[in-house]
């Protein structure tokens, strides 16, 4: 990339350490973000998106603990810095909106009294200027009658509005770097979109660098640049956006795009992805998607791939594009009704 990068994840490595097990939550994470743009981390549940965004805050709870590699924000290791650094770096220059705004935000404090206090810690506002730009920044997010709404509690707000609240608390420092953790979950179709718009248009307007952590394809293709696409705790493809959805290269990413509900085919049925993910106590020993692969061979049972940049920029974490692939020399990971439908 010829961007500035603004974080650089090397080698990321988050456990839970139970009595008798190690969970590896994130295993081995590494990706760039250049600055100014959108990446958008992409997987089913359990696959380590929301770790690897609380491993960045340092927001993890014991007995998650960071067992290794780097955050590297504005070229600063995030894992290397006392906690009272980290403290002045998180919800100042790194914010993050999290997916339930009913359970993030304090029911028994008003929505003013929530935003002040963000703006106190971080800027030193006193209270009437505190609420001043509380008020600007509901007006920013498109709150009506922001004066009368910094009065009421969150109770007396709609799911929407509460997530407005939520990204007015996240962009109350002006951060760089803002990780939104499905934003637009629970909310009904028109209000994700008006969520999704927003959230871009902040984006141009602040030029802030943004990570989208989502399971939803969609968001993906309406929002992002850059798509992590993560399973098992790993990252196993990685691409621009456009390349993504035109190319994928990953089996994993073929079977997330061709279970996406499609307009423009008469195929009537989805195709899901077979099998279930795997349990953190029953990894498999090689790839960790072998299990529901169509094309997994014996050589994917037996030894995990790495992640690899490919001739045209892409990563990919699969051995059919080695030349240790023992598979079918001819191999297409895209053959499918719907894929051949849609080219």
């Amino acid at each position: 990339m010829s961007q500035e990068t603004i974080l650089d994840i090397k080698d990321l490595r988050t456990s839970f350490l139970l009595e008798d097990f190690e969970v590896k939550a994130v295993d081995g994470v590494s990706f760039k973000l250049p600055k100014g743009k959108t990446i958008g981390i992409v997987g089913e549940s359990g696959s380590g998106k929301s770790i690897t965004a609380m491993s960045i805050l340092q927001l993890l709870d014991k007995p998650g603990k960071i067992m290794g590699g780097e955050i590297n924000f504005k070229g600063k290791d995030l894992t290397k810095l006392s906690e009272k650094e980290i403290q002045n770096i998180r919800g100042n220059e790194i914010s993050m909106i999290f997916q339930e705004p009913m359970t993030s935000l304090n029911p028994v404090y008003t929505i003013g009294q929530q935003i002040r206090e963000t703006l106190k810690v971080h800027q030193g506002l006193n209270k009437q200027n505190g609420t001043k730009k509380a008020i600007e920044l509901l007006s920013l997010v498109g709150i009506p009658s922001p004066e009368q709404r910094v009065k009421q509690y969150p109770h007396e707000l709609s799911g929407g509005m509460r997530q407005r609240v939520m990204i007015a608390m996240a962009l109350a420092c002006n951060p760089e770097l803002l990780i939104a953790d499905e934003p637009t979950t629970a909310l009904d179709v028109t209000i994700q979109a008006q969520i999704l718009e927003l959230i871009k248009d902040l984006q141009k307007d602040l030029g802030m660098s943004v990570i989208m952590i989502t399971h939803d394809m969609g968001v993906v293709a309406e929002t992002c640049d850059y798509v992590a696409v993560m399973y098992g705790g790993k990252v196993v493809e990685y691409q621009d956006v456009k390349s993504i959805f035109k190319s994928p290269k990953h089996p994993y990413t073929v079977g997330l795009l061709n279970s996406i509900p499609r307009h423009d085919t008469d195929v009537d049925e989805l195709e899901p992805i077979k099998g279930n993910v795997p349990s953190p106590k029953d990894m498999p020993a090689g790839c960790r998607f072998a299990p529901r692969c169509p094309f997994a061979t014996e050589l994917c049972a037996k030894e995990l791939p790495s992640l690899d940049t490919q001739a045209d920029g892409s990563e990919v974490r699969c051995w059919i594009y080695t030349d240790r692939w023992d598979g079918d020399p001819e191999v297409n990971v895209r053959e499918s009704k719907r894929t051949a439908e849609s080219e």
